[in-house]
């Protein structure tokens, strides 16, 4: 199973060294810094015989790229389960001109081009109407399990655990972070980039590869806010909990409560809110909608 394989960029490419000016107590002082590396990745699919089209082009960390491509493709609808994949490699190009920056997804069927084309733009957050897109996401995902029910405590010590496993983060400050959890807040897997949706799809493409899809068991957490695109995304992968250090918007909290996921913001060690279902959340009491001013 060639697909099941990763070779590509080394790890050290995930940072960039340069030389910064950095101004302590007045005077400049020249030094070495770290940066997240950010590159293109343009992701194509394609079916026997069929000449692979571009399906897109994401800003990204390099890294776990495979599962980037996957994950994408799932969760956007493009494909459905992990027996669609035939194979997944790099553009076939000379060591000298191999940049590791365009990734195919062979499939055992034909693509279709257009069908793809036209349920990205319906499931992609590039000015389409929010309402189409949770539309879109209603018809091509189950619904979400119950899943389990989950300590408050449990809920409170996410963050930090997760923050002991950013590498990069700490390195250089500039990247963001999602990890899958257990019901009792053990950390089952983590992944980071320069866009927190990459790091979902990343985690999600990395379970789809496993035949770990539904996440009906897991509790997901994103550094930074929750925007529609992680609820979305969450909700086709069968993830029951999403969590967000910072806060969510108000389309992502409206999927929440239709698609069936608890919503929860402003994840601190001291507390945070629940938008949505909150009965997977020990204590919380029963669902009756979002809360309306």
């Amino acid at each position: 199973m060639g697909w099941m394989i990763e070779s590509g960029p080394p790890l050290r490419r995930t940072m960039t060294g340069v030389r910064v000016r950095t101004v302590r107590d007045g005077a400049p002082v020249i030094r070495p810094d770290r940066l997240a590396t950010e590159e293109p990745m343009e992701i194509r699919a394609g079916g026997p015989g069929q000449e692979p089209i571009s399906v897109s082009v994401t800003m990204r960390t390099p890294g776990a790229d495979f599962d980037l491509a996957v994950g994408f493709l799932f969760t956007e609808g493009l494909i459905r389960s992990r027996e669609e994949i035939a194979e997944v490699n790099y553009c076939e190009l000379p060591d000298d001109e191999q940049q590791y920056n365009v990734v195919t997804v062979r499939l055992g069927h034909p693509f279709e081009a257009m069908s793809a084309q036209r349920n990205f733009y319906a499931t992609s957050s590039c000015g389409v109407c929010g309402k189409a897109s949770l539309d879109q996401v209603r018809v091509s995902c189950a619904p979400v399990a119950a899943g389990p029910t989950v300590d408050r405590s449990t809920i409170l010590g996410l963050p930090q655990t997760l923050r002991e496993q950013q590498r990069i983060f700490s390195e250089t400050g500039g990247l963001h972070a999602a990890g899958l959890f257990d019901a009792e807040g053990r950390l089952w897997s983590s992944r980071e980039d320069i866009g927190r949706h990459n790091a979902v799809d990343k985690l999600i493409g990395a379970a789809m590869r496993a035949g770990e899809v539904p996440l009906s068991e897991r509790v997901l957490l994103v550094s930074g806010r929750a925007g529609f695109e992680i609820v979305q995304k969450a909700a086709v992968g069968g993830i029951p909990i999403v969590c967000a250090v910072s806060a969510p918007s108000s389309l992502a909290v409206q999927a929440g409560d239709e698609l069936g996921l608890t919503v929860v913001g402003f994840l601190r060690p001291d507390g945070f809110n629940v938008y949505t279902h909150p009965e997977r959340i020990a204590g919380m009491g029963a669902s009756n909608g979002p809360e309306r001013p």
